[in-house]
């Protein structure tokens, strides 16, 4: 749905910690889609991973297609479809199925692959991965301009490969690519012209990496004859919303921690955090917004300074430091207090209502007037609590 002003949504790996029940988990992402339709949120991303045990969807694809027959409103996208597992002429099928089914509420989002030991799994070497991705993308992007396609890789071939459904959206469905702090990911969108996911800006350092990683994008849209949409370019945080700061902080404090070391550090094996309260330190940085809605508010608008010009929307990665019910109520109090102020929903209410307080002794006085008629002229006294209420006063005995 379009509307002026940022998109929001959530960029769901998912992440379940150990021996939580995988079907209820799956259900449960499910449910959360529906509560953000409800909401009022623009866009669901899901992912694609297939080992390490914290994120158990395997194919977006199937998620999305349970999801847009419970939801009315809220698009839907890989987040992201590894391009390198896949042929990609059986991606643009798919996607393009989507689209139909979907009634144009479907999006593809494209990445190398995120987890090491899924490509083990499968026998590439990471090495290729990112090669892979753009030839994937490459030939994806020709199917969808409706050309056909005849190519002959080391790891696919195509003979005169032409989409059977043409895209039900015009030209076709929104592509996005991710990125992280490499030039990679921007390039590959600037190449195509298309969206970028930046999931890097929830990473040290990420942040601050954002303007200089959209001129590469341009930069190589330029080289390519395309142009790069400000509006396709969204960020990836994290994020928690409670009625003050400190509350927010100690709903999510546990759930951060294990989500952290036994999945990212021991698990991933990445880097541990050197701070002694890396949560603190995420949000100090801005990388992560956890507080009140106005500390969150005030965080997305600092981002927005060090993008160094417009974004299209932010991303929220969904997640389960806190408990079910204080996530929805997160979700519900950003949708509340937030999400309008970068929408302008309530720019012209707020100019309503200073415009009747600056006018309200020429606006009322005529009606205040004709009502005290009103007494008068039918032989009786105006009563007390009228004019104690006209005045401002507490009438005697208030």
């Amino acid at each position: 749905m379009t509307h002026r002003g940022l998109k929001f949504g959530i960029f769901l790996a998912p992440f379940h910690r150990l021996g939580d029940n995988p079907t209820l988990a799956i259900r449960r992402d499910i449910e959360l889609i529906e509560w953000l339709d409800e909401l009022g949120y623009d866009e669901a991303w899901i992912g694609e991973h297939h080992s390490a045990g914290w994120e158990t969807i395997a194919s977006p694809e199937l998620i999305i297609a349970a999801a847009a027959e419970r939801t009315r409103h809220i698009r839907l996208g890989s987040g992201v479809t590894s391009l390198p597992y896949h042929n990609p002429f059986l991606v643009a099928q798919r996607f393009t199925q989507l689209d139909h089914m979907t009634r144009g509420r479907a999006m593809l989002g494209c990445g190398p692959g995120a987890l090491v030991s899924d490509a083990y799994m499968l026998g590439i070497e990471p090495a290729v991965q990112r090669r892979r991705m753009d030839e994937a993308l490459d030939v994806i992007m020709a199917l969808l301009a409706g050309e056909t396609v005849t190519r002959e890789s080391e790891w696919f071939t195509l003979r005169q490969a032409r989409l059977h459904l043409a895209p039900y959206s015009l030209p076709h469905f929104p592509v996005a690519v991710a990125s992280t702090l490499t030039p990679a990911g921007v390039a590959a969108a600037g190449r195509h012209g298309l969206g970028v996911l930046s999931l890097g800006a929830g990473l040290p350092g990420g942040a601050d990496a954002l303007a200089k990683q959209w001129a590469i994008a341009e930069e190589a849209a330029a080289a390519n004859g395309k142009t790069m949409d400000r509006r396709e370019w969204r960020l990836v945080l994290n994020m928690h919303v409670a009625e003050d700061d400190e509350q927010a902080l100690a709903e999510v404090k546990v759930g951060e921690r294990l989500e952290t070391v036994t999945y990212f550090e021991e698990t991933l094996a990445r880097p541990p955090g050197r701070s002694e309260d890396p949560l603190r330190e995420g949000v100090a940085a801005g990388t992560t917004l956890v507080g009140s809605p106005e500390t969150v508010a005030r965080g997305i608008g600092k981002l927005m300074e060090r993008a160094g010009g417009p974004i299209g929307g932010v991303m929220f990665r969904a997640h389960e430091w806190a408990n079910r019910e204080q996530t929805r109520r997160s979700f519900e109090l950003f949708a509340r207090w937030v999400m309008p102020r970068f929408q302008g929903s309530i720019d012209s209410i707020a100019a309503s209502n200073a415009w009747t307080r600056s006018n309200r002794d020429t606006i009322f006085k005529p009606n205040v007037d004709a009502i005290r008629r009103a007494y008068t002229d039918a032989g009786r006294a105006v009563p007390e609590q009228f004019d104690a209420r006209v005045s401002g006063a507490s009438p005697k005995g208030g």
